[in-house]
Order: C-alpha cells, then structure tokens, then sequence
C-alpha cells in the first residue's frame, strides 16, 4: 500500500455543563471509550496515545458501554438508536440496530450474561427501555417515572436487579427477569444523576444534583445510608464509579472536586481537588484496575492518584471542537505537531509518542484559522478574534505583548525569512515585519482570500476569488503591485510555495491543483485533477518534490511535482468530515486533521 496510518490521536470528550459524561471501560481493563459528535472513541489506559474511533452513527452519540464479554459495544445516539457492535476486528461490523426511545440515549446497561440491554434516556412515551440484545424483544416494562432518565444500572448478580434514576428526583427499583416494577426511591430532591451497583451486586449508590448520595441494599433495594452525612459534595455529583473489590468508590462533582469514598463506614478517605476554573468541574469518572479517571468540563481525562491528590498523574488534553489547521516543527530534533481549534485552543503533540499539552495563559479567543511557524522558532497564529499572535515554541505560553492587533478579520497568515509575515484579511492584506504592521493594502479590486509569502521575502503571491494570482514584490517595507497576475481555473482556495521557492501551488474550487515553476518566471504551469469536490488545504513535503491536497469530498491526494498522472490517494480519510489542515513530520509521513477533532498520521511510500 502507497499510504497506512501510523497514529491516530483522538478527540477529548464532548462536553455540556451541568451534563454528566459516561465513560465507558472494558471488562478486561485494558481501553476505555466515550463519545464525541458521530464517534466513539476507544483509547488504551495505559497508553492514550493509542486510539480507536468508530464513525458509524448518523447522528451524534451520547454513551457506549462494552458488554460484560468485551466483544461487543452497544453505543446510542440523540435520536434514541442503538448501535451493536464488533471489538475485535478492525472494522468493527455491526451486529444489531435497534431504536427503543424516541429522543436521546443517557445511559446503557447490560446484564451479566450478555443477553440483555437496559437503556434509558429522553422519549415521548417511555423513557427507558429493556430488551433482548440478539432480537431487541423487550425484557420488561421500566414505567415509574414522569421525566426523563438520566442513569441505569444492573445487578452483577443474580438474582437481576435493575434500577433507574431520572430527573423526577426519584429513583425505580425493578425485579426481573422480565424486569417489573417494584418501588420508587424517593430519598433525593434534586436530579437523580447517576446510579451504580458494585461490582458484587451487594449494594447500588445513587447519586443527586442536590450533592447528596445515598447507598442501598442491591437486592433489596433497602437504603443502609449515606455518604458523607448530610452532603456528600457541595456542588451536582455527575458520575461514581465503584473500585474492582466493591469496598470504595470515587464521585464526580460540579464542585471542581472528586472523592475517594470508603463505603463501609461512608467517609471520604481523600478529596481530589481538580482546580478553581468552571472548566475544572468534574462531570464524569472511571475507576478501572488502578487507575482512576474523572472527565473535566474542559473534556481533559485527568488520571488521579491517590498519594497527591492535588496534582494528577498526568492529564491528557487535546481538542473536543472541530480542528481547522495544522504545523509541524522540530524542536530539539524531535518533531512536534501544532493543532488549532474552533474554539481558540491550541495544543502541542509529541509526532513520535502522542504525548500532548497546550500552551499556558491566554491565548485566542476565537477560532484558529491558520498558522505557521517562523524561522525565529515563533509559531505565528491568526484567528477570528481579529489578532495575529507569536508565541514562542521553547517556552510554551502565550504571551501578552506579542500580539497585533487587525482592523479586520484575519482569514490567513504567511511567513518568510527576515522577521515577515503577511495576513490577508476580510477587504484588506496586511505586512508585518518583526510582530509590527508596516503597510497595508486597502481597497483592492478583488477579493483576496488566501496569501503566500516566497520562503526569501522577495514576492508575495495573493490568491483572489476572481480566480487569479496576484503578484506583489516586497520592497523595505511596502508592496508593490506589479500589474502581474496568474491564472488558475477558479476562486482560489489554498496555495503555497515549496519550501525551496521553486514552485508555487495553488488550490481551486474548480478542483484543480496548478503549480507554477517560479524559476521560470511564473510559467511551465501543471495542472492535478483528482478530487471530487472544492480541495481546502495544501501542504508541500520538505523534499519539494511532492505536494499534499485535502478537500471537502473527504480526500486527500499526494501528487508528484514532475508527473501530473502519478498520485496516491487516501479516501475516507477522516470518514465523518472534510479534511481542514494538512503538514508533513518528514517526507514520508503526513498529518491530517479534520473538524472530527482528532490528528492522524499516514506513512507514505513513493
């Protein structure tokens, strides 16, 4: 094969305030797994680097949850389906679909022999649902509740236990099965958000938006007590989840904080305090052999350790919004990947390990739209918030001085050599020269939508939508328009020069790539045909030799500058989206990104 993926880094979670987040775990304690938009993703404990996504719902998921064997997922959407299907083969075949709501899927469980699903939610009539997983027969009628539910859970055990919590402030006890309705729980007056039974079905605890949590006799459904006394947390409790030995469990609260509780005497043994942001609350947890997880707001997946319970083992962070661009840029020999997001956020990926984190102090505040690294090793960003920003790749903080301020929305960004750089804005194109605007061109003639600076500083080449290049030298500190331009086939959507300045690329939405010998002044153009819908993005590889497209029809293209007919092509490289950004760790190896949020690396062989 030309081309195979080398490494997936995947989104962070999706997350809503005052929404609890499910994370799922694998019997065998190897992967974890929760939702972002139309995916699922798998991501091994020990090493989160390594990942796996599942891209086959239509509509945006909301939990999955292994079956206790750990060959099946059952994962469900906003619109009330269920997905069944296979973990062990790459592809993941479905096994069965099923719609038993009529409105969003909140929680999923199944009985410990496989064969049932129990899953609640939002609905018209009904609200949760238990069926047979192999014919969706249902098992039971789960009626007792007035709103819709948030949480369920099922006995490990038997004799089958299984019990709801909803945000009517009660909690239903059933016997089954077929699973038949017993009693309610009334001891909540808040949202019942989360219910959990221990491993060894001895007892369930429920847990409420009041910061209350009480715990009950699991095959009884008789309450033994509470934790913590009167309140168990000062904020919602989003999630618990109880350790292997059935003795502990930790709790996830909108108070910024998770607790280690020793059930039995039903006190908090330590407190994890996770931070003093909003997007430090605490909205979901895991506890999976020794590790222990819990969700931020934010979507980072904090592994807590019980000997420092102020500081994390570490912290995984990422994107959980759409990725626009990309760089990449070798620090200390060792490439680095730079992503930008939707919502500001900027974060920095070891190529080799998947090791992340973002920059501190603050930093955009708007979408990322493009960014590019300059030879004083600063990577030069511009965003929606209407400013170009340089930080400084070695000391990894935003910096609040080295920012320019436009008059107008920046929609790219350019470097060169001798401190440039060139934004093109929404009715204007702006030079900067050592972080400072020195000259820009207002009132052009043409709508200027994408701009590249010649890697010596020399010309800058202004792609137009009235489908031409528009060439401008660059003389002290102005530009000069000299009357030249180039003609592509359509609205010009992405260019660059190669990195030797030798040629020019330039992307357009009639779908056609056009490369320039600059050499010869300008002429000699090629023309790549390929895609099938408007390419968005353009990398060369630091061979000069090779040339990378992504586009709108989910494609990527690595074409070869001196043969038009040779190309590779990655279809469905990113299955749900277009591709948004594209950048080369070496000559052999590309990155892709796209606004499902997560980064792929692909190995290319000529």
């Amino acid at each position: 094969m030309p081309y195979e993926l080398k490494h997936v880094f995947a989104s962070l979670p999706q997350m809503e305030r005052g929404a609890a987040k499910v994370i799922g775990g694998d019997p065998k304690g190897k992967n974890f797994l929760y939702t972002n938009g139309k995916s699922v993703i798998i991501r091994n404990i020990e090493n989160p680097a390594i990942a796996d996504i599942y891209t086959e719902h239509a509509q945006n998921a909301v939990v999955a949850k292994y079956c206790p064997s750990g060959f099946y997922i059952a994962s469900g959407d906003v619109t009330g389906k269920i997905r069944i299907w296979d973990t062990t083969q790459k592809e993941h075949l479905l096994k069965y679909e099923y719609t038993p709501l009529s409105g969003k899927i909140k929680d999923i469980a199944w009985t410990f022999d496989n064969q049932r699903i129990a899953v609640v939610g939002e609905g018209r009539e009904k609200f949760a649902s238990v069926f047979l997983w192999d014919s969706g027969s249902s098992v039971g009628d789960l009626f007792g509740h007035s709103k819709l539910v948030n949480s369920v859970d099922i006995k490990p055990s038997r004799p089958f236990r299984l019990v709801t919590a909803s945000d009517d402030t009660t909690a239903s006890f059933y016997e089954g099965p077929p699973f038949t309705f017993k009693f309610t729980i009334r001891d909540h007056s808040q949202f019942v958000n989360c219910v959990r039974f221990a491993p060894d079905g001895s007892k369930f605890v429920t847990a409420s938006a009041a910061g209350k949590m009480f715990v009950f006799d699991g095959k009884t459904g008789e309450k033994l007590g509470s934790l913590g006394g009167e309140k168990s947390h000062n904020g919602g409790i989003y999630a618990i989840s109880w350790s292997p030995d059935s003795t502990q469990l930790i709790s996830a609260s909108g108070d910024k904080t998770v607790k280690l509780w020793d059930v039995g005497a039903g006190t908090a043994v330590t407190t994890f305090n996770m931070g003093s942001e909003v997007t430090d609350q605490q909205l979901g947890c895991l506890w999976q052999n020794n590790h222990l997880l819990s969700i931020s707001l934010s979507g980072y997946i904090n592994y807590l350790d019980k000997n420092n319970p102020d500081r994390p083992i570490r912290t995984i962070k990422g994107h959980s919004k759409s990725i626009q661009c990309v760089t990449v840029h070798k620090k200390d020999g060792r490439p680095y990947i730079y992503s930008g997001s939707h919502d500001g956020h900027i974060n920095i990926w070891d190529a080799e390990t998947g090791e992340n984190d973002c920059f501190s102090g603050k930093g955009h505040t708007n979408q990322v739209s493009k960014m590019m690294v300059d030879e004083a090793d600063q990577l030069v960003s511009c965003s929606m918030d209407d400013t170009l920003r340089y930080t400084n790749i070695s000391k990894s903080e935003h910096s609040a001085c080295d920012v320019a301020k436009m008059d107008f929305q920046p929609k790219t960004v350019s470097v060169a050599a001798g401190g440039l750089s060139m934004a093109v804005c929404i009715g204007q194109i702006v030079l900067l020269k050592d972080k400072k605007k020195v000259f820009a061109l207002d009132n052009l003639d043409y709508e200027a939508t994408v701009a590249s600076l010649h890697p010596g500083g020399t010309t800058a080449a202004v792609g137009g939508a009235d489908g031409k290049v528009h060439l401008y030298s660059i003389q002290g500190n102005t530009l000069k328009d000299d009357g030249r331009t180039l003609e592509v086939k359509g609205p010009v959507t992405d260019m660059a020069y190669s990195n030797d300045g030798a040629h020019l690329a330039v992307l357009d939405e009639m779908k056609v790539a056009t490369v320039f010998n600059v050499a010869d002044d300008y002429s000699g153009t090629k023309h790549f045909y390929g895609h099938h819908a408007k390419p968005v993005t353009l990398a060369w590889a630091p061979d000069n030799e090779h040339f990378a497209t992504g586009g709108m029809d989910m494609m990527v293209y690595v074409w070869t500058v001196l043969d038009e007919d040779k190309k590779i092509k990655i279809p469905d490289c990113h299955r749900l989206h277009h591709v948004s950004g594209l950048a080369w760790v070496d000559e052999h190896t590309l990155v892709t990104t796209s606004p499902d949020a997560s980064i792929k690396q692909w190995t290319i062989t000529y």
